[in-house]
């Protein structure tokens, strides 16, 4: 994203944040202490370049081809962390007194033995059931959300660099939450389906699961009714649970930005003049795997809560939960351990995921900035 003709270069890029770059890639400083090393002004450089001279639709295009490669890879770990919510899921019959565990319900000691189990039982393709939902949901949802985390990055930083220097350290946490919340209320029906369709236990041999579509029409359908206004009221339990996703989330995308900037900065001051795409690709991957653990392991309970919103059966009951009192029943039925259900396969998801979809976004923004090049 370009703003007019100078912009500035996010904190990311280099230690000395307070330089523009013009539209022909030249770097001009205009607060550069004279203690600022070869290394960093090479790092602005070869950087700023790259991250100023895309559009909006060719970081969408480098977005949804980084959310195809994570959701294909990552697919399994998302399957083995549904299964784990469901095992403490009140909707599981094992929760209801003098009746029979379900299947899905406390069968699975950790991780591994989730997926010996499931291969075994189910097959080796259950593992990736549900991918085409994630595809559908990952696609858009990450083609919204880094390309306006980018742009809403440079347009802070161009301001708080000229008139707030202080509060520059701040502009990640501020960008990644505002963006998020934006692509997760935008995309959030198709996260509802992706979590059923996971959900899903087959009862007859088959039996397929609901496509997208088909599941969010099961959702609907309970709520019938003649009057148009009614009709129009009930499609708000599409966004059944938007309040705690958006509750894990925020979050989730202020911490994770907050840790992933300065690690990755640091990385690419090293390289210096070197920095070339095993570079930017080995920053951007250590720098996301580190900060995706980090708060997929911090925003837990706020997971957990989201889940349960999302699998529970009952239309009126869904429409009423809130995040606190889903947490607070969690506490109630399974105190500490309820809270962190599942921390294994989401901390073992969501480190890989961050750092296949950022690595490859900008390695990918790299590569065309590269071809724009050689055509001029």
């Amino acid at each position: 994203m370009v703003v007019g003709s100078r912009v500035s270069v996010p904190s990311w890029m280099s230690a000395a944040a307070a330089t523009r770059v013009d539209l022909e890639g030249s770097v001009s400083s205009v607060t550069v202490s004279s203690e600022t090393s070869s290394k960093e002004e090479a790092l602005r450089h070869s950087e700023a370049i790259n991250d100023f001279s895309l559009g909006f639709a060719e970081r969408a295009f480098s977005a949804a081809g980084a959310a195809i490669v994570s959701a294909v890879i990552v697919n399994p770990l998302d399957v083995a962390k549904m299964l784990s919510d469901m095992r403490n899921s009140p909707s599981c019959t094992c929760a209801v007194p003098g009746t029979e565990p379900a299947p899905e319900c406390n069968r699975y000691k950790g991780t591994l033995d989730l997926f010996y189990k499931v291969v075994r039982q189910e097959g080796f393709a259950r593992l990736w059931r549900g991918t085409y939902a994630s595809l559908a949901l990952s696609v858009p949802t990450v083609g919204i959300y880094l390309p306006c985390y980018d742009g809403f990055r440079n347009l802070m930083e161009n301001f708080t660099t000229g008139n707030a220097p202080m509060l520059t350290p701040y502009v990640p946490l501020v960008a990644g939450s505002v963006a998020r919340s934006l692509a997760c209320i935008s995309c959030y029906p198709i996260e509802l389906a992706r979590t059923r369709m996971q959900a899903f236990t087959e009862t007859q041999s088959g039996v397929k699961p609901p496509g997208v579509w088909k599941t969010l029409v099961g959702v609907v359908n309970p709520l019938k009714s003649r009057n148009s206004s009614q009709k129009l009221q009930n499609y708000r339990i599409l966004w059944t649970g938007v309040g705690a996703q958006l509750a894990r989330d925020v979050p989730f995308s202020a911490i994770c930005w907050s840790t992933l900037e300065p690690i990755r900065r640091s990385i690419l001051s090293l390289v210096g003049d070197d920095a070339r795409v095993t570079s930017i690709l080995g920053a951007n991957f250590t720098g996301g795997f580190v900060a995706g653990s980090i708060a997929a392991a911090a925003t837990c309970p706020l997971d957990v809560s989201r889940t349960r919103h999302q699998i529970e059966k009952d239309p009126t009951r869904a429409l009423n939960m809130t995040t606190r009192q889903t947490l607070m029943e969690i506490w109630r039925d399974g105190g500490m351990k309820g809270l962190f259900t599942g921390v294994g396969p989401r901390v073992a998801r969501a480190g890989p995921s961050v750092g296949i979809v950022v690595s490859f976004y900008e390695v990918v923004k790299y590569a065309l900035y590269q071809r724009h090049q050689l055509n001029n």
